[in-house]
């Protein structure tokens, strides 16, 4: 029995980050291959890497091939004494093609799971935020990396978008995330508080505010299934509210990059705006924003994302005076009717630019 995972070789546009725009820059690079031959349970397996993966990247290809999960595979074989970490370059392994190696480790069962058991809640650790728009060379760095390009097409070719609602021409787009943006994830998941009041303040009012300026797609790094009875709900979908959600992606079209945090690596997944921009080209940097409260997800579109305080504790008296839905609502207008580039917008000032505004 073999396997074979083989990635498409595909070079795509990046973009660099200077101080006061981001410009687009054709790849030069040549993307490198190596093959790997390996056995696990006296059966051999197969799989092209490329120099630009991650260790990380090598775990999710044997699992796919085997099932058996990152956290219980021994790579014996593939280097001398211990494997790196999962954010190590394949290129820096020094590894030649035809390389040959074992792996031991028992696979994943496929028994039913119950619900709470399921990984479906997003990592929401704010105190592991990082802010891209503060270091751009950083920024540039992780926009250009070659590994994070091929994703980008990879999760493009992968998304088969399914529109809710019709697109409106000349409309702004709006990515809007929904776990403790918009609203208290706890509470509406174990089932402590209605889905009303788990709702943040204004959500509706803020909906039907900027619906008339930009067509919504709801991002979230949840599953499907969770997310579509969240929306369900919430009365965000199939409710008589004057707005309407035109497209929804969840946590399949995200992945993980490999960045810095305090000097130290740091692991996270992102939403890539390009996947979208690519399946809709009315779409780009210069007419979308993409609202949020973990900047972290603005990774690989720094100046294109509107960070917001998270909204937890649903219920409490601090948490229903929350009126930052109501203030992102004003913004979101402003911007709209203001800037016909939203390029030339500094999304990271928006505060200070709802102040500024008549009453």
């Amino acid at each position: 029995m073999n396997g074979t995972i083989i990635v498409d070789n595909v070079t795509v546009e990046g973009a660099t980050l200077a101080t006061a725009q981001v410009e687009s820059i054709e790849a030069d690079e040549t993307e490198q291959w190596i093959h790997l031959q390996f056995t696990w349970s006296g059966k051999p397996f197969s799989l092209d890497v490329a120099e630009s993966d991650r260790v990380y990247d090598l775990k999710a290809a044997l699992m796919s091939l085997t099932n058996v999960p990152p956290e219980r595979q021994k790579i014996l074989g593939l280097v001398k004494g211990k494997l790196p970490t999962d954010d190590e370059r394949i290129g820096d392994l020094k590894l030649l093609s035809g390389k040959k190696f074992t792996l031991v480790g028992t696979p994943e069962g496929h028994e039913i799971k119950d619900p709470h058991e399921l990984e479906f809640l997003p990592d929401v650790v704010n105190d592991l935020d990082v802010d891209f728009t503060a270091d751009p060379a950083a920024a540039a760095e992780y926009i250009n990396d070659q590994r994070n390009r091929r994703k980008v097409e990879q999760h493009t070719k992968k998304l088969k978008p399914n529109l809710i609602n019709p697109l409106r021409e000349g409309k702004r787009l709006l990515v809007l995330d929904i776990d403790y943006t918009i609203l208290d994830t706890k509470p509406l998941t174990s089932g402590a508080l209605p889905p009303q009041e788990c709702a943040r303040p204004g959500l509706h009012e803020f909906l039907e505010a900027v619906y008339p300026h930009y067509d919504i797609c709801i991002w979230s790094q949840t599953s499907w299934m969770w997310l579509e009875a969240k929306l369900v709900e919430l009365g965000m979908l199939g409710g008589i509210r004057s707005y309407r959600i035109a497209f929804v992606l969840d946590k399949t079209c995200m992945f993980t990059v490999f960045s810095k945090r305090n000097g130290q690596p740091y692991k996270h997944s992102v939403k890539a705006l390009k996947i979208i921009w690519n399946h809709f080209p009315q779409y780009g940097p210069s007419n979308t924003i993409h609202v949020d409260d973990l900047g972290r997800n603005f990774a690989l579109n720094p100046r294109e994302g509107l960070k917001i305080s998270a909204y937890k504790n649903a219920h409490t008296q601090a948490a229903m005076a929350d009126r930052e839905l109501a203030k992102v609502a004003r913004y979101l207008v402003h911007l709209a009717n203001s800037h016909p580039d939203f390029r030339k917008a500094n999304h990271s000032k928006w505060k200070d630019v709802v102040k500024s505004l008549p009453q």
